[in-house]
């Protein structure tokens, strides 16, 4: 389906017959909230690369699968929310990984401390010898 050449900004009219659609349909998917083109200082909508990929993963749900206007949003949405909570695991992790490497480095160092602390055995002088 990607029918795309270069990189850069597209209109309308070019995105509608790369796509094999009505200018009017992307009007409605960006009323409707699925598509947000950028806009010139004459208000000419502008299709960026980001954007045409949005536009492809919309028509795939909507000519392959069958999906509606309404299922689409909702898709869109849910894939949004894994995409930010899969960056929220992946900086989890990194933290995870620092903070595990640091504490190695001071555990190697008993100065600087250890997760749990370690109790050294206090040994106490023996007794003194009786004197007979």
């Amino acid at each position: 389906m990607t029918k795309r050449k270069s990189k850069g900004a597209y209109m309308i009219s070019s995105v509608a017959e790369m796509y094999e659609i009505h200018p009017q349909t992307l009007r409605l998917y960006e009323r409707e909230g699925l598509l947000k083109p950028s806009r010139t200082e004459g208000n000419t909508r502008l299709y960026t690369d980001e954007d045409l990929q949005r536009l492809e993963f919309i028509l795939s749900l909507a000519r392959d699968l069958g999906v509606n206007i309404s299922g689409i949003a909702i898709i869109l949405q849910m894939r949004e929310r894994m995409e930010e909570m899969q960056r929220q695991i992946q900086d989890f992790v990194q933290y995870i990984q620092q903070e595990v490497l640091t504490r190695a480095t001071a555990a190697a160092d008993p100065a600087k401390g250890a997760i749990v602390p370690i109790r050294r055995p206090v040994v106490a002088p023996p007794p003194p010898a009786k004197r007979k």
